[in-house]
């Protein structure tokens, strides 16, 4: 039986986990040649307030209807769609994706020597149907020396990455202990994911 899914996020993670279940995804992008605007980094504004929770989940879902509404416009063919989205928290503070070197820096002396949570909400539609689930997971940094901080903010690993860092990178480093999903921690929780999968027809 051919299970058709699309996958809505420009992440190289997402699709490797994904491959992970033995699926290949249809990448499905904004802002093709022909195709109309989109501004997808407006999705991502955090309103006042906002619990991390309530975030990560309201953003998932807003990109999922960007997402169906692009797959309807280019007559693509009939499939699931998946999207996902991350973010850290320590506290209630929501720690996005660094602007900059600068404050990728100051992220990562915010969580060194703490316990954060990760966040990722994953949400899958296939025709009429919705299903959704959210990932909570708890990291705790190991105190970190500026010149750490700074060796790994060279290195560009910290940039587009929720939090200034990369659970699957060097930073594991410093990592002292992980409760939680790993994949979760990476962008895309594989338990939450292929159980929602299986509700839209996936055999896997």
């Amino acid at each position: 039986m051919s299970f058709t899914l699309y996958l809505a996020s420009q992440s190289p993670r997402r699709t490797q986990l994904l491959q992970q279940l033995g699926l290949e995804p249809i990448l499905l992008l904004p802002n093709a040649p022909g195709d109309v605007a989109e501004d997808a980094e407006a999705l991502e504004h955090v309103l006042p307030d906002e619990a991390p929770a309530d975030y990560v989940q309201r953003v998932t879902a807003l990109k999922l209807d960007a997402a169906v509404a692009r797959h309807a416009r280019r007559g693509l063919a009939a499939g699931a769609i998946v999207c996902a989205d991350t973010t850290v928290a320590l506290g209630a503070q929501i720690l996005g994706k660094p602007a900059d070197a600068e404050e990728a820096q100051r992220m990562l002396a915010q969580l060194a020597g703490q316990t954060h949570h990760v966040f990722t909400a994953v949400a899958v539609q296939c025709a009429a149907q919705r299903w959704a689930a959210l990932s909570v997971s708890q990291v705790t940094f190991a105190p970190l020396t500026p010149a750490q901080i700074a060796a790994y903010v060279a290195s560009g690993e910290p940039m587009g990455k929720a939090g200034a860092y990369a659970i699957q990178g060097p930073a594991q480093q410093y990592v002292r202990h992980l409760a939680g999903s790993y994949s979760g921690i990476m962008g895309l929780p594989l338990y939450e994911t292929a159980a929602l999968l299986r509700q839209v027809g996936w055999p896997g």
